[in-house]
């Protein structure tokens, strides 16, 4: 595995993707409704107003969510720090790579939980190649566009062909 846990999320380092990208309905988690790409009304530069607050303001969501790490890195690494709101015309194509790096975050996350099941010596190096592929990737926006319709199909394959070492709720997990 590689040195940089890629799963650990840094708000610090972000440019508050999930605050633009991400849509919520006003409800139990959330205090108003947000459209996806539509700023929160929260957000003050890359940074929420209430963050210390959240849960007494209605937004149970906002403190529950974690991108694992996937908009400190596409900040980061994708886009070597630029942010949208320094360069507006890069709103659109950082939540295109925040979409892809969600994925690709949460394929590492399945990959990583499934070192627990009794995998056969076969099954187990294709999940440590897999999970070696997407650690040690330096993503490209690019790359991210093409992930689901190439290697997120493939591991998705290979997820239903180990499902015979999983418990029901392992199972269930990968599928939602």
């Amino acid at each position: 595995m590689s040195q940089t846990d890629h799963l650990v999320t840094d708000c610090s380092k972000c440019a508050a993707l999930c605050c633009i990208m991400l849509a919520f309905d006003k409800g139990d988690d959330f205090a108003f409704d947000k459209n996806p790409g539509e700023p929160c009304r929260n957000l003050s530069g890359h940074l929420c107003s209430i963050h210390d607050t959240l849960r007494q303001d209605g937004f149970r969501g906002c403190v529950a969510y974690d991108c694992l790490g996937a908009g400190n890195r596409v900040v980061q690494e994708v886009f070597g720090g630029k942010t949208w709101q320094t360069e507006p015309r890069l709103i659109r194509v950082m939540m295109e790579a925040f979409h892809g790096m969600r994925e690709v975050h949460k394929r590492i996350d399945i990959l990583r939980a499934a070192e627990t099941l009794p995998l056969d010596k076969n099954d187990e190096q294709i999940r440590l190649g897999y999970l070696a592929r997407l650690e040690d990737t330096r993503w490209s926006g690019s790359e991210l566009n093409e992930f689901e319709m190439t290697l997120a199909l493939e591991i998705d394959i290979f997820f239903h062909s180990i499902r015979k070492y999983m418990p029901p709720s392992f199972a269930a997990e990968i599928e939602s």
